[in-house]
């Protein structure tokens, strides 16, 4: 079973280039939607599929790197690919430090950027299936009782039973039922897979 389609958004104010951009994508059958502004872009509602943006630094309004500031803030960021007829190094080092996959002064041979669009979405694959799988790990936390939290996080902090009981002032055998409650519940059959699962709740 194949995933959706992947999509390249162009954010470029020159007409001419926007058209060769998009049919250049266009030739290894890719989908593409162009913007001729930062704000157009912001203003379409993305669909849920890998994507990359390949965006103008020098824009009319806000410019390609405030728009890299703004994408970067929002719960669904998307990796960028800059393009620019007046790159400097100093510009180039804040993209790239930014999280930006590649910047391009133009002209740039095609199978560059062709090559930094492949990379892109697949970093947006990896992004997007880590992300799913955080979900997945919150629902299932989200099933645990108080109690059985805080007994997950004791027992990720790698306390005995019988440690957990004297903490939370309950029976050992009480712990024991809520540790197979919370191994159930979190969809897991042992400790040492607990443990990633809470320590990466609590980091997020």
């Amino acid at each position: 079973m194949t995933g959706p389609e992947a999509i390249v958004f162009v954010v470029e104010d020159d007409a001419s280039v926007r058209e060769a951009l998009s049919s250049l994508i266009r030739s290894l059958s890719m989908r593409v939607e162009t913007f001729a502004t930062a704000q157009a872009f912001l203003d379409y509602r993305r669909p849920e599929a890998p994507a990359c943006l390949v965006l103008d630094v020098n824009l009319p309004g806000s410019s390609g790197l405030d728009l890299q500031r703004e994408l970067a803030s929002r719960a669904d960021p998307v990796p960028i690919v800059f393009i620019t007829a007046y790159g400097d190094i100093q510009t180039g080092v804040r993209a790239m430090k930014a999280g930006a996959v590649e910047f391009l002064p133009k002209p740039f041979l095609d199978q560059d950027l062709l090559d930094a669009i492949g990379l892109a979405i697949a970093r947006d694959r990896l992004a997007r299936e880590d992300r799913a799988e955080l979900a997945r790990i919150r629902h299932r936390y989200q099933l645990l009782t108080p109690r059985e939290r805080q007994v997950a996080t004791l027992l990720a902090d790698g306390l005995l039973n019988k440690q957990i009981a004297g903490k939370l002032g309950i029976s050992e055998i009480t712990v024991k039922i809520h540790r197979r409650h919370v191994l159930r519940k979190m969809g897991v059959r042992s400790l040492a897979r607990l443990t990633p699962l809470i320590e990466r709740i609590a980091r997020h």
